[in-house]
């Protein structure tokens, strides 16, 4: 591997040396680049802010109504005057209410507990945000090594291309090879300089991928330190209710039951009650004041028209539709899991395959190859259908490594339940 990482940084060289010096190259592991996302990540910071929100909600929900306070003045006649002496004997009427709601049927408790399944589902989806998050960086990360060694490939093989054709070159100006074989390998030598260069495009466009989940600026341009995983896990898929997903469809679920028992309480009529203290005194100018008083009053609705049909109707279809909801999440899940564990088998398999038998044939076929045409024993067209071959295979094999590296990660991010997170 250390090999591989010291031809990575020769091969890379003249990207950076095109990067600003701001932006110097920056060793990154998967580990690191999973938690610098988590910390600087748009979509997991929005996601820890729709926490806070419904925590603040839960809050709102289950405070109990304020009384409120009524100070009025009343009575004042401009004619007869308000009568002499302090503010307080003012023949003016002073009235000071209090009125408290008094709710019935539950509606606070039944309030707080459907905003308390919402905060829970919003704690899921927050969790179920990073599920996905870790999942997209892990690939964008492989794809990120991928072009990396996708460049190193290119740029060995442009190389050889080189090598070769100055070997055809040599043999040209001993009258050993025709020119029109030299113009076809000089032509291939092209083309493999043009892929070379190309992969280093994509190498820009992969670091630039995944410097998008990181969610950083000025970050440096990120280089992939890890290795391709050499094993599969186990992939027996067990129960998925476990996935945050699912939890939080459960928790909605949980929450619309609560709230059509709240439409339900509806119909249980709410009391208020109100108590008053009045002060009206008399003078020699009004003699109709009633000096101090007290009064207590209860209002009750009537349900003369309409009984909460709606809202319970509405409520009614908010289960039936969150019900709904639940089951496809539960579908999905079960269908990610067992989607990401066929992968795994397969893209194993196929990658295994590569690495014992395609690529170690297609290697030692392309160096009898290129010894036997600098040796003048085959000719250009052999040489080209050889360096062909291996570059194709190590390319395949490439790939290989790299849909088997991400089917590992889909598969993590389908199995992997809340509380692991």
């Amino acid at each position: 591997m250390s090999r591989m990482l010291r031809a990575m940084q020769v091969a890379l060289l003249p990207l950076a040396a095109c990067a600003p010096l701001a932006h110097a190259d920056t060793p990154l592991s998967l580990a690191q680049a999973v938690q610098r996302a988590l910390a600087h990540n748009h979509d997991a910071r929005l996601a820890d802010i729709a926490v806070a929100s419904a925590d603040a909600a839960q809050v709102q929900a289950q405070a109990a109504p304020n009384p409120s306070l009524t100070v009025q003045t009343a009575n004042i006649n401009p004619a007869a005057g308000v009568g002499p002496g302090s503010l307080r004997s003012k023949t003016v009427d002073s009235t000071f209410r209090i009125d408290q709601l008094i709710e019935r049927g539950g509606k606070r408790e039944l309030r707080g507990v459907a905003a308390e399944r919402l905060a829970r589902a919003a704690r899921s989806d927050a969790a179920d945000t990073r599920r996905q998050l870790r999942r997209d960086v892990s690939l964008a990360y492989f794809d990120l090594l991928a072009a990396q060694e996708r460049v190193v490939i290119l740029d060995e093989l442009a190389k050889l291309s080189d090598h070769t054709l100055d070997a055809a070159e040599k043999r040209q100006r001993a009258g050993d090879l025709a020119a029109a074989d030299v113009a076809r390998l000089r032509i291939d030598t092209l083309r493999a300089r043009n892929d070379a260069e190309g992969a280093v495009a994509d190498l820009a466009q992969a670091r630039r991928a995944l410097e998008l989940l990181l969610g950083e600026d000025g970050g440096g341009i990120p280089v992939a330190t890890d290795g391709w995983p050499s094993t599969a896990p186990a992939t027996a898929v067990g129960a998925v209710d476990g996935r945050a997903d699912v939890l939080a469809a459960r928790a909605r679920a949980d929450a619309a039951i609560a709230a059509r028992r709240l439409a339900q309480a509806g119909r249980t009529r709410d009391v208020s009650v109100g108590v008053q203290f009045e002060h009206y005194p008399t003078s020699a100018t009004n003699q109709l004041g009633s000096g101090n008083s007290v009064g207590i009053s209860v209002q009750v609705p009537l349900f003369v028209r309409y009984h909460n049909e709606g809202e319970i109707r509405a409520a009614e279809a908010a289960v039936d539709a969150a019900g709904e909801s639940l089951l496809r999440a539960r579908q999905q899940a079960r269908a990610d899991a067992d989607k990401a564990a066929a992968d795994v088998r397969a893209t194993s398999a196929r990658s295994e395959r590569f690495e014992r038998d395609i690529l170690p044939a297609a290697r030692k076929a392309s160096d009898a190859g290129e010894f036997a045409f600098t040796h003048g024993a085959s000719s250009v067209m052999d040489v080209l259908d050889v360096r062909r071959a291996y570059r194709s295979a190590q390319l395949d094999a490439l790939a290989a490594r790299a849909d088997f590296a991400k089917s590992v990660a889909a598969y993590d991010a389908a199995t992997t339940e809340e509380s692991k997170e």
